[in-house]
């Protein structure tokens, strides 16, 4: 029986700027951009309280505090509401401010994900925690995150997820080298990470394997992030504290099932708007009929 903690905590950073949603983030953070009927940050707690995990801790910076007061308890839209007739308006607010145990933690600089991950040192304490990126929106029938810690309930070490990225793509992402892994229980998707380059030419990744946000990390990592000197873009790099995590220990990557998209750019943020869409119990079928109607 595994001896590993269980993981109670998730940490998302949400300090970024936004720059590629400009004007559209100008006054407001890009994480409160809707998909649909709810903001990019909702998906990313809905996902990691379907996963278990009982606090959130959101690693913010100026301008961000809607983040927060979106999940606040609000009593006065609830009860105004529900005075006028909108139950169901009501429930959904009320449900909003119940999804978990939310706080944040203030990045006062922006020097990087390894750097904003330790921000949160002090309210992760000493266990292991998830590590959530709200950018990665991921549509799986069994939580992406959820699906990481059941490797990590088998394993331990630090679980990266990942997906196969082929072609010049594969330069937007960090890539891992990998070697497999002999447990049949995952049918070849679990890998052993010994090598991570951040954004390399196609012709020179050392495989098809991407860096996708979500991890399980252990708390040694903190250390790790404090000794890391900057790296590429002046940031401090989570995956050269991950390297050097697992020159001690191992980390894994998981090509996790389920469907991803980027929600970090505009096309792929249209393409989670338009997924979702689809869904949707209400407007999903005239939205399709809208799109087979269009004359491409």
């Amino acid at each position: 029986m595994s001896t590993n903690k269980k993981v109670r905590k998730a940490v998302l950073p949400v300090a970024g700027l936004g720059t590629r949603f400009l004007p559209a983030t100008k006054a407001q953070p890009k994480e409160m951009l809707p998909v649909v009927d709810k903001p990019l940050i909702q998906y990313a707690v809905e996902e990691a309280v379907a996963s278990g995990i009982e606090d959130i801790i959101l690693v913010t910076s100026h301008g961000k505090g809607s983040i927060e007061e979106h999940f606040n308890a609000d009593h006065d839209l609830v009860s105004l509401l529900e005075s006028r007739g909108k139950q169901d308006e009501a429930a959904l607010v009320r449900r909003t401010g119940e999804l978990a145990n939310v706080f944040s933690v203030r990045q006062e600089e922006p020097l990087g994900l390894g750097h904003a991950v330790g921000c949160a040192r002090d309210a992760v304490g000493d266990e292991p925690f998830a590590v959530i990126l709200p950018d990665d929106v991921i549509d799986s029938p069994l939580p992406c995150t959820q699906q990481l810690l059941e490797v990590y309930a088998a394993h331990g070490g630090c679980i990266i997820a990942t997906e196969e990225v082929h072609g010049p793509a594969i330069e937007r992402y960090g890539v891992m080298a990998v070697e497999p892994v002999g447990d049949t229980r995952w049918a070849g998707r679990l890998h052993r990470v010994t090598d991570m380059v951040e954004k390399p030419k196609a012709s020179e990744a050392p495989s098809p394997y991407v860096v996708i946000g979500r991890y399980i990390l252990e708390p040694e990592i903190f250390d790790l992030i404090d000794s890391t000197k900057p790296g590429r873009g002046g940031e401090i790099q989570l995956t050269d504290a991950l390297l050097a995590f697992a020159r001690q220990k191992a980390v894994y990557a998981f090509a996790f099932e389920g469907r991803h998209n980027d929600a970090g750019n505009k096309l792929g943020f249209l393409r989670a708007t338009v997924h979702y869409a689809l869904k949707h119990p209400e407007l999903g079928p005239p939205f399709r009929d809208y799109l087979k109607s269009l004359k491409l």
